[in-house]
């Protein structure tokens, strides 16, 4: 009897304990932090960034690898732009020629600066545009498709494959939501390519007529949403509709990606409106700021957050002996959010922070794709002893 009295009372314990588990996991998930509500999208797979952190706001399938239509150009444009002179002449040849899908209608043996058919790539998708420059950048497709493909590889954009420049479908031709996030904001820090994406109206020389080319930019956004600024829109039958677009307002740039979204220009939208309603870029650390006494920053510090996760940052400084041969680097200020990385930056012997160029300031705050100390310092050495190239 003692001994069922004990069995009825293990029982009733552990009945009450069971009850009470769901209660304590509900209290432990509202202590959680939450973000914003997202709007959603119509794509087969999507991404939002902002441009300066590298921070990913919100994806849909973002590592989903994808046919991508026409939004290969972005990587041709970066990597011409890049690897090419933009004041060279590119002939046209004949695989360019006719090319098949959309075009610029370039003539067998017509010559145009790199720069203006960079504007026809990318403001009316030319294919015939896409293959010129890779045979003049590359020396042959091929070759041009080879220094894509190591870009990605620089870049880590993991669920990435080219096999030509334009975009046609192709066997293992494709890429991902975020990494074409990655890629459109990396190639946002380049003022030419930021100056070409987000022009709504182009004239050129036109060699073979008596008017000018005329190029009026396929992306609508540029024209219905305020602080557009680019990027490219896409289509094959295999892909469907694909976008690319950037947006800023008050000094923060986001770029949206949609993969065979039906109803892209109002996701974009949506999505931009989202991200800058919700993730306000903020500044952590101002480049010169004292992080202990003789130690300041080497650079500036933003990152995409909500106000509640600005409450969340932390910050550890790691310091070395000083040593001559570091040019008075003293070490790294490690950010963090919710305990997790997000980036960092030099720190330095005050009067001794290197002139780094603006476009070099911050290119990623976290990750593979932001460039460490050592290359920083051999972009101060270029541009100090090119800069007249």
């Amino acid at each position: 009897m003692r001994m069922t009295s004990k069995i009825r009372f293990i029982s009733l314990l552990t009945s009450g304990l069971l009850l009470l588990y769901p209660l304590a996991a509900q209290a432990e998930e509202q202590d959680k932090p939450k973000s914003p509500q997202a709007p959603g999208d119509h794509a087969q797979a999507a991404a939002l960034i902002d441009v300066t952190s590298g921070r990913v706001l919100y994806e849909h399938h973002g590592d989903e690898e994808l046919p991508i239509a026409s939004l290969t150009k972005i990587m041709t444009a970066i990597v011409a732009i890049e690897h090419g002179r933009l004041s060279d002449n590119v002939k046209v040849g004949k695989s360019a020629y006719g090319k098949e899908g959309s075009s610029i209608y370039l003539h067998l043996g017509e010559e145009m600066t790199l720069e203006n058919m960079l504007f026809g790539l990318m403001l009316r998708s030319g294919n015939d545009a896409a293959t010129a420059i890779a045979e003049h950048v590359g020396g042959s497709e091929e070759g041009f498709v080879r220094l894509m493909n190591e870009k990605a590889s620089l870049l880590g954009l993991k669920h990435s494959q080219f096999q030509n420049p334009h975009g046609l479908d192709a066997k293992n031709h494709y890429s991902s939501a975020i990494d074409l996030a990655k890629l459109t904001a990396y190639a946002m820090h380049n003022p030419d390519f930021k100056e070409i994406v987000k022009t709504e109206v182009k004239q050129a020389p036109n060699p073979n007529d008596p008017w000018d080319y005329k190029w009026i930019n396929k992306n609508k956004m540029l024209r219905f949403y305020e602080g557009a600024d680019g990027v490219k829109t896409g289509f094959t039958k295999k892909a469907r509709r694909c976008l690319v677009s950037s947006a800023t307002r008050n000094g923060q740039q986001l770029v949206v990606v949609t993969i065979n979204d039906g109803d892209d220009w109002n996701d974009h939208r949506k999505l931009l409106d989202y991200g800058f309603d919700h993730f306000p870029l903020m500044e952590i650390i101002k480049r010169g700021q004292t992080l202990q006494s003789g130690v300041v920053a080497g650079i500036g510090f933003k990152y995409a957050l909500t106000p509640k996760e600005l409450e969340r940052i932390g910050k550890k400084l790691v310091l070395q002996e000083e040593n001559e041969l570091h040019f008075g680097k003293r070490g790294e200020l490690h950010i963090m959010l919710d305990q997790k990385p997000i980036g960092k930056i030099p720190v330095y012997k005050r009067g001794s922070i290197p002139p780094i160029p603006k476009q070099y300031q911050q290119v990623y705050s976290s990750g593979s794709m932001r460039p460490d100390w050592f290359t920083s310092f051999q972009h101060v050495l270029r541009s100090l002893l090119f800069s007249g190239d």
